[in-house]
């Protein structure tokens, strides 16, 4: 079966572009600094840094193919150099107190003996996915970081707010830091193949944490910040954390809880907050630094000099929402080929061209904001500016005016938030300016609906745009922005014309944990309404099981395919088959241009008792289109007699705790109005069972129904909970990705009382 099944489309495996340059580079710098004052200039080396892998005898040799390297000084004003905490200042050291680091990592062949394509081993080698459509050279991050600095050492790397005003760190300062922060690593005791786990709010602190891991040879772990401490104790454990970095003194007392059942656990950094009192083996960032003094510069290029592109560097935890969280290993290569290739695929731009500018929100202990914040800003010279840790209770906007980002990723949710703030704004403004509103973005909807790449636009469309449209873009903050992608969770047709109606296109991607994040990509050049984009040029796509509609599970190969789940040699051999293939367990098809159609998971598939295959999502997402009123909906109905649903009502979120309120949302308040009703509680509704909206919900229910394809596919029975799906519920993981067996047990009660009654 070729990429694509069965399908007669052309073949998506295209060529990639060529690898990076191989030239290398020598840096002096100031000794004993956090930040040291850096060369204009960088010395050239001509060793290579790549890593020649034994190959199977069936793959071609690998071709080395350069792409000219471009030296290009600020693109914009050097930015303002500042401290990045309050007792952490910048430096400025004679020459003469300099000393010379070595060039890049030297490369030295593999062993003879050829590894596998996978292994459950942290200190395990797994052997490259290097084919003739995808014969890029592998390299280290290390690699990658230094090469980045002939191009865009002294742009601005990172921006964050100190005491109300921005300030940034450069691409040299960023990387003499990380290489501090490596030395502090390996003075507390860092073991190869050991981890440093960080659990912390987006921050420079947790980039300079990163990058300095894998610098000292360890591995990244990224922890949820929501995590409880026996969430916090699984994943220490299994990754044997030698070191645990914390940006709170919250952070820092689960992990005191827990340290007796870390056995690997050396020491904790603690960076945001103050120490409360003194603790052995507990250290703030800044004593971090001053302990990897005393570490020669020459030992750790000696540790960098023996890392290869195919050893993991880090560990990424799936949320649990079947069982134990499982570790995700991801090689050098893996993030190296994936920062580079992956991005391009989205129109991601080097700085040569447009220095980028994002705004870093998500967890980064999540794959989608790893990847797209931390590790292609290396590999492009972006500009990442850290939003608040209260981003998600409401100060991302004001993050997003005062940066103006060239390029945004949300979750669905983030994006469904927006959209109902902007529709509780406009139900709050006079008529004429609710009208025109709606009329722009009804006139603009329709021209994205019916002319996509027509790029030149009728004369009412620019005009709305530029009357009312420009300036809703600019009030949210994406007055600059040119790409807005999403993932990690289905999105709403209803969230997806929303912004097509304010004229900004949401770019889907597709992918896991288990594939480095992209392996599907849309972007402005590649676009289809509804699909998850095309395969990323050097990856390999193909559909196993297919029905007769072409559905069939998701089998994914190439560089970003994984090296193996950490200690789980079972796990990872029912996610990776004989031949190497990732089977991903969601369901899709493919068009004939080779676009990717998500249709739902294998695993919640719904097989009711009289042997129906039912896919959920379709049968959810028609209900919330039908009723505006409805947040969330979810299908039961496996080995039942019938298909019911569980409903929740849109609802306002407290500002401080993100917790799903009483209050429905203006939309949902003008549901209720609509239909005849006064209720603007969800206790309102629920408690007092008001007549008007269920009787719409029930009307809604059938109208939906209607349009299903025989009777097992009929929603028969439904509830409506008195509080909607939260994290902290347990209804929804991190990225906010309904957690369906949770849901199924917490619901237990109500959800036997639909077929309860039926034996009746």
């Amino acid at each position: 079966m070729g990429p694509f099944g069965s399908l007669q489309a052309p073949p998506t495996s295209a060529p990639c572009p060529p690898p990076p340059p191989t030239q290398g580079q020598s840096l002096t710098v100031g000794a004993g600094a956090v930040f040291g004052e850096c060369p204009q200039q960088m010395p050239r080396s001509s060793e290579a840094g790549y890593c020649c892998l034994s190959r199977d005898s069936d793959m071609p040799d690998s071709r080395d193919a350069q792409q000219q390297s471009v030296n290009v000084g600020t693109t914009q004003d050097n930015p303002q150099t500042s401290s990045l905490t309050d007792g952490w200042t910048l430096s400025k050291e004679s020459p003469g107190h300099g000393l010379e680091l070595s060039a890049p990592e030297k490369t030295s062949p593999s062993d003879a003996t050829e590894p596998a394509l996978w292994t459950t081993r942290a200190d395990g080698r797994v052997r490259l996915r290097l084919e003739p459509f995808c014969t890029q050279l592998p390299y280290t991050v290390h690699r990658m970081f230094y090469e980045a600095l002939e191009k865009y050492g002294n742009l601005s790397a990172l921006g964050f707010k100190r005491k109300n005003k921005w300030e940034h760190v450069s691409y040299y300062q960023y990387y003499l830091i990380a290489r501090k922060v490596a030395k502090g690593f390996l003075k507390l005791g860092l073991e190869r193949a050991y981890s440093v786990a960080i659990l912390g709010f987006n921050s420079p602190e947790w980039f300079f944490s990163a990058v300095g891991t894998v610098f000292a040879g360890g591995i990244v772990t990224g922890i949820y910040t929501t995590s409880s401490p026996e969430a916090c104790q699984y994943i220490a454990h299994d990754c044997r954390a030698n070191v645990i970095v914390v940006d709170t003194q919250k952070q820092l007392e689960k992990i005191l809880k827990i340290w007796k059942d870390l056995p690997h656990l050396k020491a904790v950094v603690i960076y945001q907050e103050p120490l409360p009192k003194k603790m052995a083996n507990v250290y703030t960032m800044e004593e971090l630094i001053e302990l990897g003094q005393e570490v020669p510069e020459e030992a750790l290029d000696a540790i960098i000099d023996t890392q290869q592109p195919n050893q993991c560097c880090v560990l990424v935890y799936t949320s649990g929402t079947t069982g134990n969280p499982k570790g995700v290993m991801l090689s050098q290569d893996n993030i190296t080929w994936t920062a580079r290739y992956g991005s391009q695929a989205g129109d991601i731009q080097p700085a040569e061209v447009q220095q980028e500018v994002v705004v870093s929100y998500l967890p980064l202990s999540h794959i989608a904001a790893q990847i797209y914040d931390l590790w292609t800003g290396i590999q492009w010279g972006a500009q990442v500016c850290f939003a608040d840790p209260d981003a998600l209770k409401g100060s991302l906007v004001n993050t997003l005016r005062e940066v103006e980002p060239t390029s945004h990723m949300g979750v669905p949710r983030v994006w469904e938030k927006i959209m109902e703030r902007i529709q509780e704004v406009a139900a709050q403004s006079g008529f004429i300016r609710r009208k025109m509103l709606l009329w722009a973005m009804s006139v603009t909807l329709e021209q994205n609906l019916t002319c996509p790449r027509d790029d030149l636009k009728p004369f009412t469309s620019r005009l709305a745009d530029y009357l009312v449209l420009a300036r809703v873009r600019q009030a949210l903050g994406f007055a600059k922005c040119q790409k807005n992608f999403y993932g990690a969770a289905p999105m709403t047709a209803e969230t997806q014309h929303f912004f097509l109606g304010l004229n900004i296109r949401l770019y889907a991607g597709y992918g896991l944990s288990e594939s480095t994040g992209p392996h599907f990509m849309s972007s402005p050049y590649n676009y289809r309404l509804y699909s998850s984009g095309k395969v990323v040029p050097g990856c390999r796509v193909k559909l196993v099981n297919q029905d007769a509609d072409g559905i069939g599970e998701i089998c994914l190969w190439g560089r970003t395919i994984f090296m193996g789940y950490l200690n789980m040699e079972d796990k990872t051999c029912e996610a990776i088959d004989s031949e190497g293939w990732l089977h991903t367990g969601d369901m899709g098809r493919l068009d004939a241009d080779g676009f990717l159609y998500i249709t739902g998971r294998l695993k919640e598939l719904i097989i009711t008792a009289g042997g129906e295959n039912v896919p959920p999502v379709p049968i959810e997402e028609a209900v919330k289109t039908e009723l505006p009123i409805i947040s969330s909906a979810m299908l039961i109905g496996d080995q039942r007699k019938f298909l019911s649903m569980l409903l929740t009502l849109k609802c306002t979120l407290d500002p401080e705790t993100s917790e799903p309120t009483d209050n429905l949302t203006e939309q949902a308040v003008e549901f209720c109005q609509k239909v005849g009703s006064r209720a603007s509680t969800v206790s309102e509704i629920v408690g007092q069972r008001d007549e008007a909206v269920y009787q719409a919900i029930h009307e809604g229910i059938q109208r939906v129904n209607a349009h299903a394809a025989a009777r097992p596919y009929h929603i028969q029975k439904w509830a409506i909970l008195k509080r909607d799906f939260s994290i902290s519920g347990g209804e929804l993981g991190p990225t906010m990705k309904l957690k369906r067996l949770t849901v199924l047990e917490k619901y237990k009660d109500i959800i036997d009382s639909f077929y309860q009654e039926q034996k009746q």
